[in-house]
């Protein structure tokens, strides 16, 4: 375990032998890697990515928390099979590491993907969830949350012969998934931070009927920032979450 933020450029995010293990989960070799001391923290990145996603909060979130950054099922180093994926099956993974590490309660930062798992962790197993903050995540693959033209790339995705067996899992799970009812999203109770930018892979009104869908919801909307906004205004991002966490009792 590293505790240092000021390593930050020594480290080698997603290959770090220091912080890196895997823990045995459902079926799978899930991989994580810890940082810092505190409350435990997980962080759930978007598709086709890994841990090194969060490189600009890692060192900032290991200063405050105790950071578990995983590599969902299928990517980075974690195991699974290209024959099935879902959201629901990573939330599962996720509720499961908590209960494998013995962790009486977690807070979540999810970007994209992992926004969309931390979203269902707290239908799944809420009473471990202390908090979620989610950033570009959607509820249904349609053309009312995400562009025609965005659909239609991961459809092309799929269909080219020369991608591989993973990178169509992960695309054909994108166009079909999520599907969760906004009635649903009322069973989410711990307190929520809904964020996107306002050009965003997902569409502003949705990302909008999210929060408004959850009880309690808080909302960020963060100016002329796009889908990564974690990577693209750092300072701004980590300090807005970590605000919101820390209101939270």
């Amino acid at each position: 375990m590293l505790s240092s933020a000021d390593a930050q450029q020594k480290v080698s995010y997603d290959n770090n032998p220091a912080a890196g293990k895997y823990a045995s989960i459902n079926g799978i070799q899930l991989y994580y890697e810890t940082y810092g001391n505190g409350k435990p923290l997980l962080m759930l990145h978007g598709n086709g990515n890994n841990i090194s996603a969060f490189e600009k909060q890692i060192p900032f979130f290991s200063r405050y928390f105790k950071v578990i950054a995983i590599d969902s099922r299928l990517q980075g180093k974690s195991g699974g099979s290209t024959d099935t994926l879902s959201y629901q099956m990573m939330a599962d993974d996720f509720c499961a590491l908590i209960q494998y590490l013995k962790l009486d309660s977690v807070y979540v930062l999810g970007w994209s993907d992992g926004g969309i798992d931390a979203i269902m962790m707290a239908m799944t197993c809420g009473s471990k969830i202390k908090a979620i903050a989610v950033t570009g995540a959607n509820t249904v693959p349609d053309s009312s949350a995400i562009s025609n033209a965005d659909i239609q790339s991961m459809k092309d995705v799929v269909a080219n012969s020369q991608s591989t067996a993973k990178e169509k899992t992960l695309n054909r799970m994108m166009i079909f998934q999520p599907v969760i009812e906004w009635q649903r999203l009322a069973s989410v109770h711990c307190p929520t931070l809904v964020m996107a930018g306002d050009h965003d892979i997902i569409k502003p009104e949705h990302t909008i009927k999210i929060f408004q869908s959850i009880p309690g919801a808080q909302l960020c909307i963060f100016p002329n920032a796009h889908h990564g906004v974690c990577q693209q205004y750092p300072e701004l991002f980590n300090q807005t979450v970590l605000k919101f966490f820390n209101a939270v009792k």
